[in-house]
């Protein structure tokens, strides 16, 4: 069985992230990271793994080249093998374009299941991996909390968790793509074994083609919020005062 992981690198939400004047998304952030919705579905291959046998664990990134980091912690975590498609552009990514790239090199890889995080943690689109299912023709559910996989290896049963904490159950026919809810389980730290050996471990890297999304997307900085009034005095003149600010405004 093959498991193919989507792992994104995200900037450091404490760190300032910086807009130009053509609203995109500039940078640079102090730090970058592993996106932490993708640390539960590499966990959750990891646990696939270990429950089943002759199991494979690739993990895919598309990004620049800092984007390594992540794939090389994926390894120390336990993957089999990393895979960077690398990209030219530094800053805001399209879902489509991500899902698009590794549509290209998914499709021969004849992996069983696709397991993505469930949004990252900068955007919080939570579309590349439905549109990567739909790119691909594959069976995908979303906000995936419970994965069990059947004896006969063709088949896994999923528990999404939808409004109001109801759950559903399906039963989806392989290959197919899930994207996992945090809580699904408990990422595991990397053990000194697989932290030495993702040292030694070559990352497979691939030249991404340029493509073009059909939207298009900007950002703004967030417009500067109205100055609150602090009412002093007793407790007569803050009454006093509150009604006639509610006055002049026409609240009352």
């Amino acid at each position: 069985m093959k498991i193919l992981v989507c792992v994104k690198q995200v900037p450091d939400m404490d760190a300032p992230i910086m807009i130009d004047a053509y609203g995109r998304w500039d940078g640079p952030a102090l730090a970058f990271r592993l996106n932490r919705y993708d640390e539960y579905a590499l966990e959750e291959a990891l646990l696939l793994k270990e429950a089943l046998h002759n199991v494979s664990i690739d993990a895919v990134s598309v990004g620049p080249a800092r984007a390594q980091t992540v794939i090389r912690r994926a390894l120390e975590l336990g993957v089999d093998t990393g895979v960077h498609i690398e990209i030219g552009r530094d800053g805001y990514v399209p879902p489509e374009v991500i899902a698009a790239h590794i549509q290209e090199y998914a499709q021969d890889g004849c992996y069983d299941l696709i397991i993505c995080g469930a949004m990252s943690e900068d955007c919080m689109h939570a579309q590349v991996g439905p549109l990567l299912a739909e790119m691909m023709g594959l069976p995908s559910l979303t906000a995936v909390i419970a994965v069990q996989m059947h004896a006969d290896g063709l088949h896994v049963d999923i528990e999404q968790e939808i409004e109001g904490g109801i759950r559903r159950r399906f039963t989806l026919a392989l290959p197919a793509v899930i994207s996992v809810q945090t809580g699904i389980n408990h990422p595991r730290y990397p053990t000194l074994t697989n932290v030495l050996r993702a040292k030694r471990q070559a990352i497979e890297r691939i030249v991404g083609r340029d493509i073009q999304a059909n939207a298009r997307f900007s950002f703004r900085s967030a417009p500067e919020g109205k100055q609150g009034v602090m009412i002093t005095g007793g407790m007569r003149e803050q009454a006093k005062e509150m009604l006639r600010i509610l006055h002049e405004h026409a609240i009352l």
